[in-house]
């Protein structure tokens, strides 16, 4: 299958090519950048030379209906809500790693996005695209809203706890840490070196766009109403993300046995790793790679769980789920060119 991707010159799309390249079932058709289309897209990134040498289009839904199965949309917010209806209608499927067909209420999205919500027709036909979790409705989609980065690893972390009676649903705290690509590669005093370097902020306190998306998940999955406390910091590295989060529970039960409980519930999530006790997961130690690595503690003193969730936000948080969502919608296996080992050290 040919698979187009639209907002080509951006990190997510950097890493689908990385990763279309070597899957043996894709390869890589059309690549959209309205503002640099004729460029070469080897000069952009010369990495790529003599691997992605074609030049860049502009947008066109019917010649990408016509000469690709499947487009990628790693553009900003606002703009695939505009795109996406004339691709469907020109028969291909849509997997969007902006955020615009995720939030299915439009008043949320316009509150927290700032911009004109997608049509609500398009918004009840996506399928949210946590692997894991939704894998059934996945498979039959034709229109995927990838999740976010910060949301993909705290719901991996919270959905299990919240489906026993162990939580205090009004309890939790999410303390996330995102490396600097997650800020994308558009040029920003937040991102500027000098601003970073030997530095760690807080940014966003309680008006990251990803509240309500973190929100929708876990009401959904828990059965009940959830709000959360979520804090994003900025640290001076290239990739990861992890998410610190804090849960009081509600009756005595140890470490081991919680490690149990998720050992169980992704018992055939290939790219879920729950880690043995005492064993906590760094950022590191899943670079380059689709898994989601998960350490659990509960503190007999608090009797408060604390879960680590760690993930490489461009592979698993972007263009690894993204393809794992292709997998799925294809009826191939999910592990589908998505086998690389973590890069370590």
């Amino acid at each position: 299958m040919k698979a187009a991707i639209i907002g080509g010159t951006g990190y997510g799309s950097i890493e689908l090519i990385r990763l279309i390249q070597k899957h043996p079932h894709l390869t890589i058709g059309s690549v959209v950048s309205n503002s640099q289309a004729g460029a070469r897209f080897s000069d952009i990134y010369p990495h790529l030379s003599d691997i992605v040498d074609q030049p860049l289009e502009s947008f066109d839904a019917d010649a990408l209906g016509e000469n690709n199965d499947i487009v990628f949309l790693a553009t900003p917010s606002s703009v695939s809500s505009n795109l996406v209806p004339s691709l469907l209608n020109s028969g291909v499927k849509c997997i969007d790693l902006s955020g615009d067909f995720r939030l299915r209420s439009t008043e949320e999205y316009e509150s927290w996005y700032k911009h004109k919500p997608a049509d609500e027709k398009y918004l009840q036909l996506a399928s949210y695209g946590l692997s894991e979790i939704y894998a059934e409705k996945i498979k039959t989609a034709n229109l995927i809203a990838n999740p976010g980065c910060y949301p993909t690893a705290t719901t991996l972390g919270l959905i299990p706890i919240l489906k026993t009676n162990l939580a205090d649903e009004t309890s939790i705290i999410i303390d996330a840490k995102s490396g600097v690509s997650g800020a994308g590669r558009g040029l920003s005093l937040t991102a500027h070196y000098s601003e970073i370097n030997e530095n760690i902020k807080a940014y966003k306190l309680g008006a990251h766009q990803h509240i309500p998306e973190i929100e929708q998940v876990l009401s959904d999955e828990s059965g009940s109403p959830i709000t959360v406390t979520f804090t994003t910091h900025l640290v001076p590295m290239t990739r990861g993300i992890m998410c610190t989060m804090y849960v009081n529970l509600t009756e005595e039960i140890s470490s081991k046995k919680i490690i149990d409980l998720y050992k169980q519930f992704y018992q055939d999530s290939h790219f879920i790793r729950v880690r043995p006790e005492g064993n906590i997961p760094s950022t590191k130690e899943v670079a380059g790679s689709n898994f989601c690595d998960i350490g659990l503690h509960v503190d007999e003193r608090t009797n408060r769980l604390t879960i680590i969730s760690v993930i490489d936000n461009l592979v698993k948080g972007a263009a690894g789920q993204a393809i794992q969502n292709v997998n799925l919608m294809n009826g191939w296996d999910e592990r589908t060119g998505l086998t690389d080992i973590p890069m370590y050290p």
